[in-house]
């Protein structure tokens, strides 16, 4: 298995006339403070539920319910910048600080040193560049999450991961028409 250990670097800037991390870390931040829409999203208590909104300059954005003890899972988002934010409860990224090769691989070894952990609660947000690999998670056991996603371009698709320790394993590659 290859070693994966360069350092990830910081990616701002969008697509050609589509907005950058920053724009949607912005963008996002201000939808989570909006209580009214927040308060719209139906919360289910075996499920996480979502709502797809429009987003600046095109942008693919996601206002999505977390029950306590869900989470998403490693994967990526196909090659997409984007930002998230907490707008209600709590949630925690565990990312990956490395690039990894988006093509012709199953599974890899991590280095040491490549994990990293953000606590996210209301309005507190964080951007990524587009080779962003993470798992979030509503560690609660009693309380519901909400939290605003955006991405651009709009997201091709979703590289799905296990993990094992060090090893990545590429599980499965979702299209759009899967959750839509």
């Amino acid at each position: 298995m290859p070693d994966v250990h360069a350092p990830a670097r910081p990616q701002t800037a969008g697509s050609p006339g589509g907005p950058g991390a920053a724009e949607l870390l912005d963008f996002v931040r201000r939808t989570a403070a909006d209580h009214a829409l927040v308060d719209s999203l139906p919360l289910d208590p075996e499920g996480r539920t979502w709502l797809r909104l429009d987003g600046p300059g095109g942008s693919e954005v996601w206002l999505i319910g977390w029950p306590p003890g869900t989470g998403t899972g490693w994967h990526d988002h196909g090659g997409s910048l984007g930002a998230f934010a907490t707008a209600r409860g709590e949630l925690t990224e565990q990312a990956l600080a490395v690039r990894l090769p988006t093509e012709g691989w199953k599974t890899l070894e991590l280095a040491d040193g490549v994990d990293r952990e953000h606590t996210l609660s209301d309005g507190r947000g964080r951007a990524f560049g587009p080779h962003h690999v993470h798992d979030v998670l509503n560690a609660s056991q009693d309380n519901h999450a909400v939290s605003v996603h955006a991405y651009y371009p709009p997201l091709p698709l979703i590289r799905r991961y296990s993990r094992t320790g060090p090893v990545l394993r590429l599980e499965e590659v979702e299209q759009p028409e899967e959750w839509a």
